[in-house]
């Protein structure tokens, strides 16, 4: 690129007939004065470029970071709903497993309960005949040995329970 030197260095052969040179200087003045002006604005507007450029670049860099980060930022938050999506379930499956577990340890318990109730009306049942027979032999042998007994040896209070009327009677039977 020319500069504003070498047009002021630029030397012209001088001729016969040639143009007029103090013309010819004035006119090479002006335009180095002007090329000069247009020179350093070109340089300046080259620096200007550059300097926006840069910018630029610089913007385009942090557009493609944020653009990055925002990325980055919407994976994390997809894996942080994944992992809590797969925590709440993890949670519900122990729930029903330990809603299952006490529900089958208290069915359990009432089946144990049952069994025992029953083997307990059972137990009462047997007691019950036992104890009757026992009371009806008991009852027996005493009237048999009344009947063998003097009636000086009855005491008033055998009296009262034989004139009642009194026998062993049980509820149910």
């Amino acid at each position: 690129m020319l500069t504003p030197l070498d047009i002021h260095n630029k030397e012209f052969k001088k001729g016969f007939r040639g143009y007029d040179v103090d013309e010819v200087d004035e006119f090479l003045d002006e335009v180095i004065k002007d090329f000069e002006t247009l020179y350093k604005e070109n340089m300046e507007l080259k620096d200007q470029l550059q300097k926006h450029r840069d910018h630029l670049n610089r913007y385009k860099e942090m557009e493609e970071t944020l653009r990055n980060t925002m990325v980055l930022a919407q994976k994390m938050a997809d894996e942080a709903r994944r992992n809590a999506d797969k925590e709440v379930d993890l949670i519900i499956w122990e729930a029903k497993k330990k809603a299952e577990q006490i529900i089958n340890s208290a069915h359990e318990q009432v089946i144990q309960a049952t069994a025992k109730l029953e083997e307990l009306r059972a137990f009462e049942k047997q007691l019950y005949v036992k104890l009757k027979s026992f009371l009806n032999t008991q009852l027996e042998l005493l009237e048999s040995e009344h009947l063998n007994t003097s009636p000086a040896c009855v005491t008033e209070e055998t009296k009262e329970y034989r004139d009642h009327g009194f026998t062993v009677e049980f509820a149910g039977d």
